[in-house]
């Protein structure tokens, strides 16, 4: 026979009842101290200086006006997807699809531009984009939620399948329909008519999102919308017993978040692609989960870890150029700082309990 020891695990781990502020940002902040380390080991294979890299990294992305404007234009679809999947998440509703999401609304805003740019005034013109941008997105969005409530269908699957079939047509579109020069698979640039005007030199899809920033804290935490989120979030059980219409608050809330990465895609192509291609979203709705989680689907934090990604990831390029570090070194060292940073949630979340710690605390 086994005794009681023996049966009882090396190392477990247990739910922490609670942790106090200052230990959990002990632990952020030793997690980024971490991953610097860590960032370290694929840059001494390469030969290259650690610290010179790190600080190419930074002066690439916020030394120079030019280069903080860049990375903000990149931070800003980032901010504003996260923002879109933040509602799901909190409904544990696993919403992959934000990519398709991007990409319908790129596409309906699209349209609009290279048919209605020389029919309708400039501003007018925008607001239409913008709208069926949106509408776009949320439709597309309200298929798998539709299919959820209905049938209790994988939302995790229906809706990532749904972004390849977003960006198929979007391909389809290219050497078809909305092809420019016969045999290029290009759609056309924008005319200046269908481009977002710009505001301190980047465009304002950043005062946009700076305002969903705020609409989306008040949607969450002083609405009924945002607390039958919640509820359904913690037990669906629940609420069903308090009365609520489940179907009704996932298909709802789906469409919102559609719409908000909808309206991404329309700051996208308007404020920054000025044309359509099938990589449209180019990793934005998935980046923005990171963003989502990083942030505790706080949308006010969501604001610094976007504008951290977007660092790196414009840090990332300049290393690339400035150093000739090769890009597959450059994502290890994003894809390190991400891990850690995500990692250090869980030993927020969670604690490791040794055998021989049980017993001293039995003693």
């Amino acid at each position: 026979m086994m005794s009681a020891e023996n049966r009882t695990p090396l190392v477990r781990l247990a739910k922490r009842s609670e942790m106090s502020r200052r230990s959990m940002w002990f632990i952020r902040v030793g997690s980024i101290v971490v991953a610097l380390i860590l960032g370290c080991l694929p840059m001494l294979l390469t030969g290259t200086n650690p610290a010179e890299a790190y600080g190419v990294i930074i002066q690439g992305s916020v030394s120079r006006p030019v280069y903080l404007r860049q990375t903000i234009r990149t931070a800003i679809p980032l901010l504003g997807c996260a923002l879109a999947i933040a509602p799901c998440f909190k409904m544990k509703f696993w919403n992959i699809g934000a990519e398709g999401q991007i990409t319908m609304g790129a596409m309906a805003a699209t349209y609009f531009a290279l048919y209605w740019y020389n029919k309708i005034p400039h501003v007018p013109l925008l607001i239409i984009m913008a709208l069926f941008g949106a509408l776009a997105g949320g439709i597309w969005a309200v298929i798998p939620a539709f299919f959820k409530a209905k049938w209790n269908t994988n939302e995790t699957l229906f809706t990532l399948m749904m972004n390849y079939i977003a960006i198929g047509i979007v391909a389809w579109l290219q050497g078809g329909p909305w092809e420019g020069r016969k045999g290029s698979q290009l759609i056309p640039m924008f005319n200046d008519a269908a481009r977002l005007p710009t505001v301190l030199g980047i465009n304002c899809g950043w005062i946009i999102a700076l305002v969903l920033v705020v609409l989306m804290y008040i949607y969450m935490t002083k609405t009924k919308q945002g607390y039958e989120i919640a509820v359904i979030g913690d037990s669906v059980n629940t609420a069903r017993y308090a009365g609520m219409n489940v179907g009704w608050i996932i298909v709802r809330t789906m469409f919102l978040s559609g719409a908000i990465s909808g309206l991404v895609g329309f700051i996208i192509v308007s404020g920054s692609n000025f044309t359509l291609y099938s990589g449209v979203a180019n990793g934005v709705g998935f980046t923005s989960i990171t963003v989502a989680w990083l942030s505790q689907l706080n949308s006010f934090a969501m604001i610094a870890i976007s504008m951290i990604l977007a660092i790196l990831e414009k840090g990332s390029n300049t290393l690339q150029t400035r150093m000739e570090v090769p890009a597959s070194i450059a994502d290890i060292i994003t894809g390190i700082l991400l891990f850690c940073m995500l990692s250090c949630e869980f030993f927020i979340n969670y604690k490791l309990i040794f055998r021989h710690k049980e017993k001293e605390v039995k003693a």
